[in-house]
């Protein structure tokens, strides 16, 4: 990405930007959707006083919970990628795509079966090999972060690496003598603890799926009356505050104050921070008609469509890596999508043969039982009536 003046974006600005920018595309359509169920000749203040009470109803803190999970997972993948290799952290990474899942059927009651099961786990594989460097390329953080395939996700593996970079760009050597020389050693050769980093990887994994799948909850609850971009505008709102405070404030604001919020702005990074916003809004889409398990497939071949536009742009050239890690993503998304093995359909005309033919025996079976207890009535009956005149001669003959 070109540099502007010399300097970089900051990633907590361009995020803080894109939260507010989707914030504004959801209340436009939710200010719409509202204005078609009231008369035409309602005011303007009447229809922002519906939109105020229709976000902060009893329930909207409910959209405040996967906002701060999603903060701190932010935070935990700053710790993941300042204590493991570009690769490591890749890799590891995409196990949210397993977590999800799990968080899927724990907490919606959703059943995967077998096939659907295999499917996640290759996804899981093929992304990572695609993400992994090859072996031309050096498994760097600065590496990773300028390269043209995280552009496409600059708000995530920029903002990842974009903190171990500065530091290792910044610092200035001093004389051996002062106090401090440590720490400043420190900076300049940082010490990684792959134990902490995985940890927090693992983490940063599960609260990914837990935020994702309560977020799928809560759009789909059948008794909330909230549309689904009225709950856009909740999570949008509440994600502006850990943005604001955390990224803008804490994080870079030393920098800011500096040299400006829009230090090392540029078209790329505008039409990046439109294309996330417009994500954002897709994301919630696809989770609200289909299911987080989607989403992972959808984000997953959008990795490759942007390395394959990569190509074009910023002449990427495909590695081994790529191509296989592509053919497993592929294979897995017609894996999940594909219908199982279905139980053979029983043959109705044969079905219906046999009960007509059963029903045509016992009609037949019938008049023969009759037939043949009226046969066994009429024999008994002469049988009888012998019986009794033989006994009555019999009394007769002892009178006598």
């Amino acid at each position: 990405m070109p540099l502007v003046g010399g300097n970089r974006f900051l990633a907590s600005t361009a995020v803080f930007l894109n939260e507010v920018a989707k914030l504004a595309i959801c209340l436009t359509v939710s200010l719409y959707d509202i204005s078609r169920n009231l008369p035409p000749s309602t005011p303007a203040t009447s229809l922002f006083k519906a939109l105020y009470n229709s976000v902060f109803t009893h329930d909207s803190w409910k959209l405040a919970i996967p906002a701060s999970l999603y903060t701190l997972q932010n935070t935990l993948q700053y710790v993941a990628v300042s204590n493991l290799d570009a690769a490591t952290f890749q890799v590891t990474y995409q196990l949210k795509i397993l977590t999800t899942a799990l968080f899927s059927v724990t907490m919606l009651h959703r059943s995967l079966t077998a096939r659907k099961w295999i499917s996640l786990v290759l996804l899981t594989i093929g992304v990572a090999i695609v993400q992994l460097p090859s072996g031309s390329e050096p498994a760097d953080a600065s590496t990773t972060a300028s390269s043209p395939r995280s552009i496409f996700s600059v708000l995530s593996i920029v903002d990842l690496f974009e903190l171990g970079g500065r530091l290792k760009s910044h610092v200035t050597k001093r004389s051996a003598t002062y106090e401090g020389i440590q720490e400043d050693q420190g900076l300049a050769h940082p010490q990684m603890n792959a134990t902490v980093g995985l940890i927090a990887v693992i983490i940063a994994c599960t609260i990914s799926g837990l935020a994702g799948v309560y977020f799928e909850k809560v759009l789909k609850d059948s008794n909330a009356k909230a549309s689904l971009w009225i709950r856009n505008v909740q999570l949008s709102f509440y994600s502006l505050f850990p943005a604001f405070f955390i990224g803008v404030v804490l994080k870079d604001g030393e920098q800011i104050a500096e040299k400006g919020f829009f230090m090392g702005y540029n078209y790329v990074v505008w039409t990046a921070i439109a294309f996330q916003a417009l994500g954002g809004v897709v994301v919630a889409l696809c989770v609200n008609y289909a299911d987080n398990i989607a989403k992972n497939f959808a984000t997953s071949i959008s990795i490759i469509v942007s390395c394959l536009a990569s190509i074009y742009f910023f002449d990427f050239k495909i590695s081994f890596n790529f191509l296989i890690g592509g053919l497993i993503v592929m294979f897995a998304t017609y894996l999940y999508s594909s219908p199982g093995r279905r139980q053979p359909s029983p043959d109705v005309a044969s079905y219906e043969k046999t009960v007509i033919e059963t029903s045509n025996f016992e009609n037949q079976a019938e008049p023969t039982t009759r037939n043949m207890d009226t046969a066994t009535t009429g024999s008994s009956a002469p049988t009888g009536r012998h019986t009794r005149a033989a006994s009555d001669s019999r009394r007769a003959k002892r009178e006598d």
